[in-house]
């Protein structure tokens, strides 16, 4: 009897451990799966963390928004880059590109006409005028003509009486001689002259470079008034220090800006050409100087100090990006990266030589990066606006 109560209580003790056992494998297996499930919860956490992160670089501007702004982008390539000897200079006129005017007789300036500098004039038009009406000699004009109206009389007396030889030929020789004389002055002194004076005519067209004169000015016969200059053909003549002279055999030509425009000019589209560079730097001077000869296509004004941009030897397989592609902030420059077709990234890039024009990137991008190299500006301030719409991109 015993014994079967035994073995009855041995069967339930078993059946309860058994229970037991498999309602702890069941909490065991469902804290599993939690556990699972808080894994993968925090997987995804940290995802979104990640990705919010990198989101904060973005810049979202739509295709219509950029369009509007005027944005434009290109992928960057590697190509052929020339090394920059950056300078100053000056634009000159070229030999025979210039004319003086210079008074035809002595008198008192007039500007009547309001002629200054940078006045288009064409050739034989009046400069100025000059007056000796109210001068102790008189004006010269009324003084030639009176010269002259003699000493045609004195020849028209006299050929008569040389023809019947009543007068020797030396003296009639010496007659015609005086009213020859008296006839160019008098037809070069009434050639412009008027009422109001002598007028000083352009020598050739152009544009009136310096006016050398002001009204009421009293000037001598031959005494320069007016430079004239034609601007067709100018020089460039850069002046570069003395520690660039080992590179002076490699430059074949030259960018310039001027102080009155943002436009850097390309010697190579204004027909340009080197002429000379210097052997030797000038007294008390430590530049050598660097000559071109261009064709004035654009709005140079001659005599004005420009910066230079001297091309020497060129560098293969260089990145470089044009200067609206460039934005400054406190010293450092950057440039903005488009990710797609409506994001924006901004990038660091190391500045290299500066040819005036498009400037060497020695870090920050490489090729096959889509830079954006007009309305980064643009770019910039929707970058710091706070109306920019959140952005909800998938990949």
């Amino acid at each position: 009897m015993k014994k079967i109560l035994y073995i009855i209580g041995i069967g339930v003790t078993g059946m309860f451990l058994l229970g037991s056992c498999g309602s702890h494998t069941d909490k065991e297996e469902a804290h599993d799966h939690e556990g699972c499930s808080h894994t993968t919860g925090e997987h995804r956490h940290d995802e979104h963390e990640e990705q919010k992160e990198d989101g904060d670089d973005e810049i979202v501007l739509s295709k219509e928004q950029a369009q509007a702004a005027g944005i434009q982008s290109e992928a960057v390539e590697a190509g052929t880059f020339r090394q920059v000897i950056k300078t100053g200079g000056q634009v000159l006129a070229a030999q025979g590109g210039e004319a003086t005017a210079v008074a035809t007789i002595a008198g008192v300036v007039s500007l009547g006409n309001r002629i200054v500098e940078g006045t288009e004039v064409s050739r034989g038009a009046t400069l100025l005028t000059l007056s000796a009406k109210n001068m102790a000699e008189g004006d010269p004009v009324q003084r030639a003509q009176v010269i002259y109206d003699a000493a045609r009389k004195e020849y028209e007396r006299m050929k008569p009486l040389a023809a019947s030889r009543i007068v020797s030929q030396k003296e009639f020789s010496q007659a015609e001689e005086n009213y020859q004389k008296a006839r160019i002055v008098y037809e070069a002194t009434a050639k412009n002259s008027s009422g109001g004076g002598q007028a000083v005519a352009a020598p050739v067209s152009g544009f009136v470079k310096s006016i050398l004169v002001k009204e009421g000015d009293y000037v001598e016969a031959g005494q320069p008034v007016a430079v004239v200059t034609q601007s067709r053909r100018l020089f460039l003549r850069a002046e570069v220090p003395e520690k660039y002279y080992r590179y002076l055999r490699t430059i074949a030509s030259a960018n310039f800006k001027t102080p009155y425009g943002s436009t850097a000019y390309s010697l190579e589209e204004l027909g340009g050409k080197l002429l000379s560079y210097g052997k030797s730097s000038g007294d008390n001077s430590y530049y050598t100087p660097v000559t071109f000869e261009f064709d004035n296509k654009g709005d140079v004004l001659p005599g004005s100090f420009v910066e230079i941009y001297l091309l020497s030897s060129p560098m293969s397989r260089t990145i470089s990006l044009p200067h609206t592609a460039l934005t400054e902030e406190q010293g450092l420059y950057f440039v903005y990266l488009q990710t797609d077709d409506d994001c924006y990234r901004k990038q660091e890039v190391t500045l290299g030589a500066d040819n005036g024009q498009r400037v060497q990137i020695l870090s920050g991008i490489a090729s096959g990066d889509r830079v954006v190299t007009r309305g980064a500006y643009q770019v910039k301030l929707a970058s710091t606006s706070s109306t920019i719409p959140s952005h909800n991109h998938e990949h």
